[in-house]
């Protein structure tokens, strides 16, 4: 079946969506009520005529008279002695009438200080450890789902009504989310008997976010294969704890021990902070053939700790904090609180040996560790590299050149090429420091195009993302007029 039939059978299966009953609402003609047709004057009797003119002029008259009234002008030979006055009077009560609003948006402003205070209140958690009191905040959908306005759902194909429109609200919320992917593709996963999925559903039934797995229970592993929160709702920490709720019950109701998946650009710094690494330690043997490979994505792994809850992680990170820094005071004197320096409150005082500081010599200081410490760890070169290669890592034509070319697939390419170079490499190499000047990384960045042209025709998709991603570099290049040299480097081939 081709992907458009497949995409017309989504949009004619009225099952994966509920029914969305449109009320329209119909505006109907205003109508003027008082409206005059006019009349052809040759018509009327000269007395109508007459009488006409002057039930006009008596009108224009008023209205005239009015309007000086209004002015403080004379009418009828007097003065209106209170023009003036009645303006100021309507300035005043204008005044007035500000004023009150902006009390009105004072106390508005006041209560929603005082919400955001008990918001904030609410999410501090106290502890007593080793005679200490020890406090964490907790994520607002922590609270959320303590207070019973949200629930976190493990949902199947069961043909359950429940089940179906959790399922139906996950599957809108990855097309909306995912829009790069088929919509018929993400409903086929989504609907498929052999996955599982967990809810974030807003009682009663309104769903707010969610994560589709593929279990292999047998190889000890799952792949995400869907992760989304709407995204009216990703300031309040569903995404880390809907994974926290998935780690959990993966570990207590299956052998799963690992989650795979592939992350886009957008998606890695999420997965990191869910524990996620681009470092797979599982065999190739294990996930080779089961998962799908996603072109310009980046296979990222998780290994669950077994004695870990992590519904608890929040709890137990900060006692694992408590814990160092208890055994802290055991060996040091960090915690001991000296007073201050007296010399500085006199005139003309003299410098201070730093050893001669109570504390500073116990604490194990010497003139080496200082100039050591205001040393910099990094050139001033390495937030251009950073930049540069940040812009290469996000960059839409990059993913030819995510990983090194796997040998298997392409048996001749370390014939051809001697000095292959990738972004992985050059991460890794970023990350260590290894690049000393500007020069070394502009060179990896050049093997990466050279190479890439060097093995594929003109007419191939990778020579053409080779040049894209190269331009791309030498335009962010120009951001930085102190390194701008290195353009006339970049372009040699």
């Amino acid at each position: 079946m081709t992907d458009e039939n497949k995409r017309k059978l989504d949009d004619n299966d009225t099952s994966d969506t509920p029914d969305n009953k449109r009320v329209k609402l119909e505006q109907s003609d205003v109508v003027d009520s008082e409206g005059n047709t006019k009349k052809n004057e040759d018509d009327k009797s000269n007395a109508e005529t007459t009488d006409t003119k002057r039930k006009l002029k008596e009108e224009v008259d008023d209205y005239g008279d009015k309007e000086k009234e209004k002015n403080g002008e004379t009418v009828d030979g007097e003065k209106n002695e209170n023009g003036k006055d009645e303006k100021n009077d309507k300035k005043e009560s204008k005044k007035d009438g500000n004023e009150e609003d902006d009390d009105d948006e004072d106390d508005d402003d006041d209560d929603d200080d005082d919400n955001v205070d008990e918001e904030e209140k609410k999410r501090i958690v106290s502890f007593q450890f080793d005679g200490h009191t020890h406090t964490y905040k907790e994520r607002p959908s922590v609270i959320e789902e303590r207070e019973g306005r949200i629930e976190f759902r493990v949902v199947n194909n069961d043909n359950a009504r429940d089940s179906m429109i959790v399922l139906t609200g996950l599957k809108n919320i990855f097309q909306k989310q995912l829009p790069e992917m088929p919509k018929a593709y993400i409903a086929r996963l989504v609907y498929d008997r052999s996955h599982v999925s967990i809810a974030v559903v807003r009682k009663p039934l309104t769903v707010v976010g969610g994560i589709t797995i593929r279990p292999f229970e047998n190889h000890e592993f799952a792949e995400i294969v869907f992760c989304a929160i709407s995204s009216t709702e990703q300031v309040r920490g569903y995404g880390a704890h809907l994974m926290n709720h998935l780690k959990d019950y993966v570990k207590a109701t299956t052998k799963i021990k690992y989650f795979l998946t592939y992350a886009d650009n957008y998606a890695i710094g999420y997965f990191k902070k869910q524990g996620f690494t681009k470092e797979i330690t599982l065999p190739k043997k294990v996930w080779m053939g089961y998962i799908k490979d996603y072109e310009g994505g980046t296979l990222m792994q998780c290994s669950m700790l077994p004695k870990i809850r992590y519904l608890d992680s929040p709890k137990i990170l900060t006692l694992q904090k408590a814990a160092i820094l208890r055994k802290i005071r055991s060996i040091g004197q960090s915690h001991v609180i000296r007073p201050g320096l007296k010399q500085f409150e006199k005139e003309g005082f003299k410098p201070l040996n730093p050893l001669n500081i109570p504390g500073v010599k116990e604490a194990g200081w010497t003139k080496e560790m200082d100039d050591l410490a205001q040393k910099p760890k990094r050139g001033p070169h390495h937030i251009a590299m950073l930049t540069l290669f940040t812009e290469m890592q996000n960059h839409p034509s990059n993913w030819p050149f995510m990983q090194p070319v796997n040998r298997e697939e392409v048996p001749d390419y370390y014939q051809v090429i001697k000095e292959p170079m990738d972004l992985s490499t050059m991460e890794v190499k970023l990350e260590n420091d290894a690049y000393e000047t500007l020069d070394d990384f502009i060179y990896d960045c050049k093997l990466i195009f050279n190479n890439c042209r060097a093995y594929n025709g003109e007419n191939t998709t990778f020579y053409k993302n080779a040049n894209k991603l190269e331009k791309a570099i030498g335009t962010k290049l120009k951001d930085f007029p102190e390194y701008s040299h290195y353009l006339d480097m970049l372009q040699q081939r």
